[in-house]
């Protein structure tokens, strides 16, 4: 925990936050050992990030003195549209979004997409909550990803994709691909990242019809939770700030 998240809800008097007993508060007590007049880095879920002074530690909680000075950092150039990965793997893959500072992640049906994966109680708002702050509190971010989940898939691409993409590049990440995604334009763009084993032709050709283009990700077949990164750290190039 490399920031410790604040919320509107906690225990505010003016500038003075108190975290009463849980995982923040026994963070600061037992991993960071602070003591009262140490300082720690905060940030304002949802807003800005800054210091913290801490005023009091005891059996109840710890009270911080809190001053908010700078945003949050840019977000990252790609919106991510992923084949929804298996349960053992997606609170990886979320925790991964969010150090990277993603601003929505489109989880999507696929023809090698397991029916029983989008019945993973992982899908349920507060296990993606709590998977999102835990990247956010390893990256130091304050701006959770907004998470999307898409059931079908020709609906989605032919309804939505289009509007998403906005104007933006839509690439959907194909092994046979005459161009690799690092050679595309260092702009903002909407990448589509297939499950194990890819997208399949119908897929790959519906998407390019309506508004995609194929690229691959170099010469190595990969596994979702690395092809997931390598394309994150393509697009490292150009933040947004966020909105």
């Amino acid at each position: 925990m490399n920031l410790i998240l604040l919320f509107a809800d906690d225990l505010w008097s003016g500038s003075s936050c108190f975290l009463a007993n849980g995982r923040r508060a026994d963070h600061i007590r037992s991993v960071l050992r602070a003591v009262v007049g140490d300082t720690l880095r905060v940030g304002l879920y949802g807003g800005a990030q800054g210091s913290a002074r801490v005023d009091l530690i005891d059996d109840t909680g710890v009270k911080l003195s809190v001053q908010l000075t700078h945003p949050s950092p840019p977000r990252h150039r790609f919106d991510i549209v992923l084949a929804l990965p298996r349960p053992k793997m997606l609170r990886r893959i979320l925790r991964t979004v969010a150090e990277f500072g993603v601003g929505n992640l489109h989880l999507i049906n696929s023809a090698r997409v397991d029916k029983s994966y989008w019945q993973s109680p992982l899908l349920s708002q507060t296990r993606i909550a709590e998977a999102l702050m835990a990247g956010m509190e390893r990256s130091q971010d304050t701006i959770a990803p907004v998470v999307h989940c898409h059931q079908r898939f020709r609906p989605f691409v032919e309804d939505q994709l289009p509007q998403l993409c906005n104007g933006r590049p839509c690439w959907i990440a194909d092994k046979g691909a005459p161009i690799a995604l690092s050679q595309t334009p260092a702009e903002p763009a909407l990448v589509m990242i297939g499950p194990e084993g890819g997208f399949v032709p119908f897929e790959i050709g519906l998407a390019t019809s309506v508004i995609a283009q194929r690229v691959h990700l170099g010469d190595r077949i990969l596994s979702v939770d690395t092809a997931l990164p390598v394309v994150l750290a393509q697009g490292m190039s150009l933040g947004v700030s966020p909105s």
